[in-house]
């Protein structure tokens, strides 16, 4: 399968691409905070999602955890009542629990200058943000495939660095909601592919050459949920 296979030959199926994704939201979780750097097991991170605080961690990663929970089942709640849109109100709304605590503000853009550790690109200043987010909207809306249209708004939000930071896992959200909304099975980067996803996205944010990204992260997603999508 490359990038120019279209959806793959797969038919939309709304119901099927949510019910799917709610049944992995600890393995969701699971993933977002350890390529974050944050070594929970899966079964801790499920106790977590049950209530139960879990030893041996910070306060900190915990609330990650459950931060990446609640904004889950917003987007969830977006998308079952058609409300989800890719726009920048969108984005804010799931910043501002993904971000909680966590980021410098939630809930709003950046104010000031950013550097993304391990890369020489320098994102745009604040004071460029809004009209660089109107141009990805424009971007993303000309795009025919829904996996290369969800691709590059993971890829552009997370390069233009619109946060202080949560900004790859926002630009996941926003990713996998395009997906979601329009009935496809979402993309989930898995823990185990953490050196590659790092090494790809170092790469691309210093070229801004989204192919590579794109076939990555095309391969995270499981034949065999394809094929339920193709029947």
């Amino acid at each position: 399968m490359t990038c120019t296979d279209k959806h793959w030959n797969m038919k939309p199926n709304h119901r099927m691409a949510k019910q799917l994704a709610v049944r992995d939201l600890a393995c969701l979780v699971y993933d977002a905070v350890n390529l974050e750097g944050v070594a929970m097991t899966l079964p801790e991170v499920q106790t977590l999602l049950d209530g139960i605080t879990v030893g041996g961690h910070k306060i900190s990663d915990q609330n990650m955890a459950l931060n990446q929970a609640e904004t889950w089942k917003r987007l969830f709640a977006l998308v079952e009542q058609k409300q989800f849109a890719f726009s920048k109100a969108t984005a804010l709304l799931l910043h501002s629990i993904a971000g909680k605590d966590e980021a410098l503000e939630w809930g709003v853009f950046r104010t000031g200058n950013v550097t993304i550790s391990g890369s020489e690109y320098e994102p745009p200043a604040p004071g460029a943000l809004d009209s660089i987010w109107k141009s990805i909207e424009q971007d993303v809306a000309k795009k025919d495939d829904i996996y290369d249209k969800a691709v590059a708004a993971f890829l552009q939000l997370a390069r233009a660095q619109f946060f202080w930071d949560v900004n790859k896992r926002m630009g996941r959200f926003m990713m996998n909601g395009i997906l979601l909304s329009a009935g496809y099975p979402l993309i989930n980067v898995v823990a185990k592919r953490q050196q590659e996803f790092n090494r790809l996205m170092l790469d691309f944010y210093q070229s801004n050459d989204m192919q590579p990204m794109n076939a990555f992260l095309r391969s995270c997603l499981n034949p065999k949920i394809i094929q339920n999508f193709q029947t």
